[in-house]
């Protein structure tokens, strides 16, 4: 008995181009060494997930064998375009076999971009029944540029501002989140289509609620998160909790503080091993800010931030003297924020369900414009004194994109810092509909977007991108409201149909 030697002439057909890495020069030393710990690796490995987050902070894969990556390391793969093109529920919102409108000319057609592994990403997903890892990639266009339309680059282009300047964003997370009991293994697919989401996960609550951090309730749902927590520790990350909020099953995670790539790397690897996991073991896990669930309190995500002084290793925004606060370079970076708040918002705040969260009932939701030492209610909070000062951003919801959040705040608390904009009165922010409170719907947060500065952070192609889908998700979502006529101020079952399994 012998085993059939298959010849495969086509072998290398997906990989993005020989040499891609090599000739374009994408890789610095550290890159290089890791990639080649990671070749002599590959024999103890059966699978490789090379992986993106996609324009709606989805992590979208393809699952390799280990032989495979072997030569996608260094050549990269193609990727269809597809997750820059549909909206949140899977409708095409860029007209990529016609007038596109976004400025880049590989959409036309839908043809491939390159996406090649990052090396310092690689890690070995612990448990499961297949040795597997884990890799993100950074998207590129095929003469080796970075991608347009990539999320990743557009944070690693501010980051390289900051390095420019002396400087290095510090960021911790605090992520809110759903934790609930599958009611049945059915897929909801009926119905389903492009642009046509099929029925949610049915799903029943894990306790009652309303008993916030009550280590009781706490221990409803520990029989998941503890060995959940012991496999986010085993990927690396730095976990610092796992504790219960008000909401029936509702679960706050924190980190500890990173750098600005790496929290928004773990932000994208910690949602989707969640979800998976939770999964696997009849759960569902979702990052949606308010879910259609009985008594459900919003979710929000909340990204603390703080600026390290390279030359001095000091924190900038560490105020001398006993009464604490913010230094003078602290609070420019707080107005910074305030500044870019409006046309920015978007980026933190992308789904029509993330502004349930917003509205004046919710007592301890970020509804204002403006920054406060204890205050709850405004959008940046001031925390801790001296070395430890920083600044907790409210407004996010936990299923926003990673990377464009994170640049997002990184962009404008650096144009403060460097431009030293003037203090920004948020009772006359333009555009307001309300003054003085954040964007109050998607639409006017859009509209905000659209007629403002943000394609200074993101270029003009993603900046149209973005428009397009984000169109496209409204035009549904208040095609569906004309027929369905729902209560006002009440969570959707659309919004529940769109959001809460993807997400």
């Amino acid at each position: 008995m012998y085993a059939r030697s298959w010849s495969s002439p086509a072998a290398e057909g997906s990989v993005g181009r020989p040499s891609f890495v090599a000739d374009h020069g994408l890789w610095d030393e550290a890159r290089l060494a890791a990639a080649e710990l990671i070749e002599a690796s590959l024999a103890d490995l059966d699978f490789v997930r090379l992986v993106f987050g996609d324009p709606h902070g989805l992590a979208r894969s393809k699952t390799l064998t280990a032989e495979a990556f072997r030569t996608v390391l260094r050549n990269g793969m193609n990727f269809s375009p597809g997750p820059f093109v549909f909206d949140t529920g899977h409708a095409v919102a860029v007209d990529f076999l016609g007038d596109h409108g976004i400025g880049v000319d590989e959409i036309a057609g839908a043809g491939n971009f390159i996406l090649v592994p990052d090396p310092l990403t690689f890690q070995e997903l612990p448990g499961g029944d297949a040795r597997t890892a884990w890799v993100i990639g950074d998207e590129y266009l095929r003469d080796g540029s970075p991608h347009p339309l990539s999320s990743r680059a557009v944070l690693r282009r501010v980051v390289d501002r900051y390095t420019e300047q002396g400087l290095a964003p510090v960021l911790g997370l605090e992520v809110e989140w759903y934790l609930t009991r599958r009611l049945d293994d059915a897929p909801g697919n009926t119905g389903n289509g492009f642009g046509l989401q099929g029925r949610a996960p049915r799903v029943a609550a894990l306790n009652a609620g309303y008993q916030f951090n009550l280590d009781a309730h706490y221990d409803t749902v520990a029989p998941l998160t503890d060995p959940l927590a012991l496999h986010l520790l085993a990927l690396g990350l730095p976990l610092r909790s796992m504790e219960h909020e008000s909401g029936p099953g509702q679960v706050e995670t924190t980190f500890s503080p990173m750098s600005a790539l790496d929290t928004a790397d773990a932000m994208l690897l910690f949602r989707t091993v969640t979800k998976s996991w939770c999964a696997r073991r009849g759960h569902h896990a979702s990052f949606m800010s308010q879910p259609l669930l009985d008594a459900a309190d919003p979710s929000g995500w909340h990204l603390n931030q703080s600026v390290t002084d390279l030359a001095s290793g000091g924190n900038l925004f560490s105020a001398e003297g006993l009464s604490g606060g913010l230094s003078p370079h602290g609070k420019a970076y707080a107005e910074g924020l305030l500044s870019w708040a409006r046309e920015l918002f978007l980026l933190s705040v992308p789904t029509v369900n993330g502004y349930r969260r917003l509205a004046a009932e919710h007592t301890l939701a970020p509804t204002r414009l403006g920054w406060s030492q204890e205050d709850r209610s405004a959008m940046l909070r001031v925390v801790g004194h001296g070395a430890g000062a920083h600044i907790e951003n409210r407004i996010g919801e936990p299923c926003a994109n990673p990377y464009l959040t994170i640049a997002a705040q990184l962009f404008a608390g650096l144009e403060g810092l460097t431009a030293q904009a003037a203090p920004t009165d948020a009772a006359d922010a333009a555009g307001a509909s309300s003054p003085g409170l954040v964007p109050q719907q998607l639409r006017e947060a859009l509209d905000a977007f659209r007629a403002g500065r943000a394609a200074r952070l993101l270029g003009e192609p993603l900046a149209a991108c973005l428009t397009k889908l984000k169109e496209s998700e409204l035009r549904r979502y208040e095609a569906w409201c004309l027929q369905a006529a729902p209560a006002p101020g009440q969570v959707t079952e659309w919004e529940q149909r769109e959001y809460f399994g993807a997400y």
